[in-house]
């Protein structure tokens, strides 16, 4: 029986005779066994978080988001929110983004930036896949962008690296990946939206998309990318600013 295979059944049985005999409490302990504990496993719930969490990760860690046909793109997609107006951002707008800059660091072996016309040179992709909002709007849109796992490779992740934390010009906006996401085919860094470039208010000129995840994991106006092995010093620790407000840190779809 091939190793991997293996080692996902015993998780994956471990796991649900934990939670159906003894409780979540034993079988979150069997998650953080083999290192499956979400930086939100902790509080009231954290036995319940960690469980769900244990469960994607060891079920759907390959899977893919459903990709829709050209013609199911919808007519008139949601806009969630109003673009930036502070004098920093406006400025970039004037000047066509021309100095807008993804800076990447952290656990990697050439931090450094890159510029928009740095990011279309690398191999760009497109999807059409579906966002879906935890307030009940969805639509459905094609994305053209960059990898964010060539991005990595590029700027050289060193191998002990866990998680990818990215922010917003926006104060406050910031989020995470562990690698089951950031090295994911379909997690980009995109830049283009219905054959055309992202608008403002969809996040241009660069938005992270994160399709197996709800929408707000996908963060508008992206700036940066710390790569990490540790979330403890980033915030409360939980992991983004979605989660310090009680969202989850690791909403699925």
């Amino acid at each position: 029986m091939n190793g991997g295979m293996s080692r996902r059944r015993l998780i994956t049985t471990g796991l649900a005779a934990a939670a159906g005999l003894s409780g979540m409490a034993v079988a979150a302990r069997l998650a953080r066994k083999y290192g499956l504990v979400p930086p939100d496993g902790g509080g009231p719930y954290g036995a319940g978080t960690t469980l769900t969490y244990a469960a994607q990760r060891v079920l759907t860690r390959h899977t893919l988001a459903r990709e829709f046909p050209r013609g199911m793109i919808s007519k008139r997609p949601f806009a969630n929110g109003a673009p930036p107006t502070f004098e920093e951002f406006t400025k970039l707008q004037a000047g066509g983004f021309s100095d807008w800059r993804l800076e990447v660091n952290g656990m990697v072996s050439n931090p450094g930036s890159f510029s928009l016309p740095d990011l279309r040179s690398l191999p760009p992709r497109s999807q059409v896949t579906q966002v879906v909002c935890e307030e009940g709007w969805s639509y459905i849109a094609e994305w053209i962008g960059t990898p964010l796992s060539l991005i990595l490779q590029t700027a050289g992740i060193l191998p002990q690296a866990r998680f990818v934390v990215y922010y917003s010009i926006e104060k406050g906006m910031w989020d995470s990946l562990d690698m089951a996401d950031a090295l994911h085919p379909q997690t980009l860094v995109t830049y283009g939206f219905n054959g055309g470039d992202l608008p403002v208010r969809f996040g241009g000129p660069l938005r992270i998309r994160v399709p197996r995840q709800l929408a707000y994991k996908s963060v508008k106006y992206l700036t940066r990318l710390t790569v990490t092995d540790d979330l403890r010093n980033f915030g409360k620790g939980l992991g983004s600013a979605s989660a310090e407000e009680g969202y989850s840190w690791c909403p699925g779809i």
